[in-house]
């Protein structure tokens, strides 16, 4: 066998987490594309990150450079296989207590779409794009997040191929409906050892009855969203919808709530809000192997806005509730149910900064494999830099402050006490202190290079080698 060649490093934290994945690429070429191809990714975005703003090269003309090339060979021929990284990533996550995903936190599960001209490149076609709020040709994917009140990690990606690309449409062995990728997407999680609470989604799986069922038999909790005119038959003088059956709740004002219950919420920034929630028992009724309730949370009950009124689907049973079968899932209060569905939000998030910091679906490949490649060398680019950030503010992790409080507590929840303490985490704060070294140093070595065939001056070299191992510099810089 032959000897394995060495790999230039990386600059900073960069190379600590790329030589762990160095054993699953078997050549000295793989190796370094791994790592050039997260620092393209990571470097700040002055256009969209395609191949050529990846190598750092001039647009349209250096599309035919060797090192674009170099990157599109890596991306589209090279052997290697990208389940093995993700399964890598996740393996890191859960290795390191800082980052490891725990019971209390949620699945959250999600379709993302993005535009995409042409026919050629798979999975590609005329359908309804979350990003843009309309139909048009592009590309979906299902994707399944890990969250709580501190951290989030995207765990897996599956591309949503539209029944048209199909030889037999809806009736090829192929097709697979956003519900049942995102069902395998749970078993995904369970097979890779991520504990939850509960698996979070919005109305599309929450009214899809194979999803529900596909739980059920997999006898995994969730809280799912509903639609506030989702219909049902019913005598004419009761309730159809959720939002008419909210209303029937006996609510006059806040010093008679009736049926009504208050729900203190805190978000991350720190403030509060009180919210109002009541259990819905006129539309579903418990049973005894199916103890579904019904949630409806709100801001006010009175007008029961549609922008701050969430409609919830739940098979988690109530304190006290004694079914002839027991379920195997922990009780949870309202308080705890609006907590679970309340961390949906980081969804929202994860998307923009996948999308646009990290250049999620700004790939300019093809083939299935290739796309499938760049979504998980994202999701890498992605926990690297909340890895760097938490070795870099290690010190304030090592211990609580002297009043420091659980997060779901506080909003009124279960107690959840989080193993990270400190200062709030925020991956844009992560992002650019990963930036602050990395950033230096990739420009500095190119301004330098462009200029003069030489080494570097003294003073140059110093600043080089100091970024060079993660020396992070504030570029808001005040005279």
């Amino acid at each position: 066998m032959s000897k394995r060649l060495p790999c230039p490093p990386a600059p900073g934290p960069l190379e600590d987490y790329a030589a762990r994945f160095d054993d699953l690429f078997a050549t000295l070429a793989q190796r370094r594309g791994f790592r050039e191809y997260l620092q393209g990714l990571l470097l700040p975005r002055d256009r969209n990150k395609v191949l050529t703003a990846l190598a750092g090269t001039e647009p349209i003309v250096g599309a035919q450079g060797a090192p674009a090339q170099k990157l599109q060979f890596f991306l589209s021929e090279s052997a290697w296989e990208a389940q093995q990284i993700n399964t890598r990533r996740l393996q890191m996550i859960r290795e390191d207590p800082r980052t490891r995903p725990h019971e209390d936190g949620v699945l959250v599960l999600d379709e993302t779409g993005d535009r995409k001209d042409g026919t050629k490149t798979d999975h590609v076609g005329y359908q309804y794009l979350g990003s843009i709020g309309r139909i048009a040709n592009g590309i979906v994917s299902v994707s399944s997040v890990w969250a709580d009140e501190n951290v989030y990690h995207p765990l897996h990606v599956e591309p949503y191929t539209p029944a048209k690309r199909l030889e037999k449409a809806n009736s090829d062995p192929a097709f697979r409906t956003k519900p049942e990728i995102a069902a395998e997407l749970v078993e995904n999680a369970r097979q890779a050892d991520i504990p939850f609470r509960a698996v979070v989604a919005d109305c599309l799986y929450g009214e899809n009855p194979a999803f529900q069922s596909a739980l059920w038999k997999t006898r995994v909790p969730y809280v799912l969203s509903l639609r506030p005119h989702q219909g049902r038959w019913a005598e004419e003088e009761a309730a159809h919808t959720p939002e008419e059956a909210a209303q029937d709740m006996g609510w006059r004002s806040a010093d008679e709530p009736g049926a009504w219950k208050p729900i203190i919420r805190t978000f991350k920034d720190g403030h509060t809000e009180r919210w109002w929630a009541v259990e819905v028992t006129t539309l579903i009724g418990h049973g005894p192997e199916k103890p579904l309730r019904l949630v409806a949370v709100t801001t006010d009950p009175s007008t029961l806005p549609t922008n701050s009124s969430w409609y919830l689907m739940t098979n988690i049973p109530a304190p006290g509730y004694r079914p002839v079968q027991e379920s195997s899932f922990e009780a949870a209060a309202l308080a705890e149910v609006v907590r679970l569905y309340g961390l949906r939000q980081w969804i929202e998030q994860s998307y923009r900064q996948l999308k646009g910091e990290l250049g999620f679906a700004d790939f300019e490949v093809r083939s299935d494999r290739a796309i499938r490649r760049h979504w998980e060398l994202v999701f890498c680019a992605f926990s690297l830099c909340w890895r760097a950030y938490i070795q870099e503010q290690e010190p304030a992790f090592m211990a609580p402050a002297p009043d420091a409080q659980p997060v779901a507590e506080q909003s009124g929840g279960k107690a959840v006490q989080s193993v990270l303490f400190g200062p709030p985490l925020s991956w844009p704060v992560a992002l650019r202190q990963v930036r602050s070294w990395l950033d230096p140093w990739v420009m500095l070595w190119r301004l330098w290079q462009a200029w003069s065939e030489a080494d570097p001056p003294p003073a140059l070299q110093a600043l080089l080698d100091a970024v060079g191992r993660g020396h992070s510099l504030d570029l808001y810089v005040s005279v």
